[in-house]
């Protein structure tokens, strides 16, 4: 039997492998059969593609391109293996956190409409230098926020679910918040994630204090955020619910940023995941260990 995996570019399968590889990049329409599947990436973004899952009778390995995996993972068959995007995003998802602070911080959105109107305003900003950045979930992607406030001159509190050597444990928060000038999510969504931040985290933070959202937008919990009424800014790449309607208050809440979910999705980002994958199949055709398994045995045996 011909073993199948459909991918999201072409030129990716092994050399002198029996494995057939076709494409399947998300926006062309879906292949009619997919049958005989074995191994399935999920184009990115990967919201249209991912019902083609329940056709895949024989899948035995499954790759997203996202770190999260909490809408993926209840379509996975019985005894295949998943994983994640995990280190794909770093470099996009620091970068365009850091571009969220530096425009809240500087204004950049009140320069944006003065030059629309043709407008010369001056007034003082805010800065990150000097500022206390809380980054909330210090995975591979809050390390590489990390970095990039350090290099700017800020002061980094790192958070994550679990204390250990250097970094705080999520139930610091409430001793932590009142500290802070700026607070970054950089959450997956879980159970215990779920509106984590919400009314009684907003009242620990001091007037004008930043929220940015770079995460899951069920992390932070909106009708919270519209309540304080613009006292607390938000800079936000995620949101709930998403996308966002366009009659949704978030969007003329007083001192927010919303971008469309577009953090991970950089020039960098491509040609990163493209060489993930194609190591990945690589690894699937030898029999050996995959990276960033997440469900499922590590090796796939097809």
């Amino acid at each position: 039997m011909v073993l199948r995996a459909l991918v999201p570019w072409d030129g990716l399968a092994p050399a002198g492998s029996t494995l057939h590889v076709d494409v399947y990049d998300g926006v062309a329409a879906p292949p009619s059969d997919v049958d005989d599947v074995v191994c399935y990436v999920l184009p990115y973004p990967q919201v249209t593609a991912m019902p083609l899952i329940t056709r895949m009778p024989r899948l035995r390995y499954l790759q997203t391109l996202y770190a999260g995996i909490d809408d993926v993972a209840p379509l996975v068959p019985a005894g295949a293996t998943l994983c994640n995007g995990r280190g794909l995003h770093d470099a996009s998802t620091a970068e365009h956190a850091l571009g969220l602070i530096l425009a809240a911080q500087r204004y950049l959105q009140t320069w944006v409409r003065n030059q629309d109107r043709h407008e010369w305003r001056q007034q003082y900003t805010a800065s990150l230098a000097d500022s206390t950045v809380v980054v909330v979930g210090y995975g591979s992607i809050g390390q590489a926020l990390g970095r990039r406030l350090v290099a700017c001159e800020a002061t980094v509190v790192p958070v994550a679910s679990r204390p250990r050597e250097g970094v705080h444990g999520i139930a610091e928060l409430p001793a932590l918040l009142p500290t802070a000038d700026i607070v970054v999510l950089v959450l997956p969504l879980t159970d215990s994630t779920d509106r984590l931040f919400g009314a009684d985290s907003f009242a620990l933070l001091r007037d004008g204090a930043l929220v940015v959202n770079v995460g899951r937008g069920r992390v932070l919990d909106s009708e919270a955020l519209l309540a304080e009424g613009g006292r607390i800014r938000a800079a936000l790449d995620v949101t709930d619910p998403e996308p966002l309607p366009a009659d949704h208050p978030l969007w003329t809440l007083p001192g927010a940023i919303i971008t469309p979910h577009v953090a991970g999705g950089s020039a960098t980002f491509y040609p990163r995941a493209r060489r993930f994958v194609a190591e990945q199949l690589r690894r699937i055709v030898a029999g050996e260990q995959l990276h960033n398994v997440v469900l499922g045995p590590p090796i796939v045996a097809l």
